[in-house]
């Protein structure tokens, strides 16, 4: 099985979400992912995406999210780098189960639902960047 990689860049704006979604989606059905899976990917990086958006830049101006995906060995590999404030998502405390919404606290679900949907979460901090991999293993 070869490795398949793809990339691209969006601008810190919730706009952005819809042209993610596509390249995930296109990336996914390229290497035969089940749709399950396309959309719990999706929904981790529309997390991710979301949190950087709203909380990893200090001024107005644009910035640059990166993103690559490489499918190998039968497992999607998602790399997210930003030059945002520094966070550490595997840091950030989370619950171990999810509240009813009438208990639900803002902030922190998001990154509930990324460490439930993917299977592994790493993050660095290398050249004032925030770098964030996360992985799923694909089960048909």
């Amino acid at each position: 099985m070869s490795k398949e990689t793809a990339s691209f860049k969006l601008k810190n704006a919730l706009t952005e979400l819809d042209s993610l979604f596509k390249h995930v989606e296109r990336f996914g059905k390229s290497v035969g992912l089940p749709k399950k899976q396309i959309f719990q990917i999706n929904l981790a990086l529309d997390e991710l995406f979301t949190n950087i958006v709203s909380y990893g830049f200090t001024d107005s101006n644009s910035h640059w999210i990166e993103f690559s995906l490489s499918f190998d060995n039968g497992a999607v590999v998602i790399r997210v780098e930003d030059s945002g404030i520094p966070f550490d998502p595997v840091a950030a405390p989370t619950s171990g189960s999810v509240p009813p919404m009438e208990n639900c606290k803002i902030g922190g679900l998001g990154l509930h639902i990324v460490k439930k949907m993917m299977d592994e979460i790493a993050y660095e901090r290398k050249g004032g960047k925030n770098v964030i991999e996360i992985k799923k293993q694909v089960r048909p």
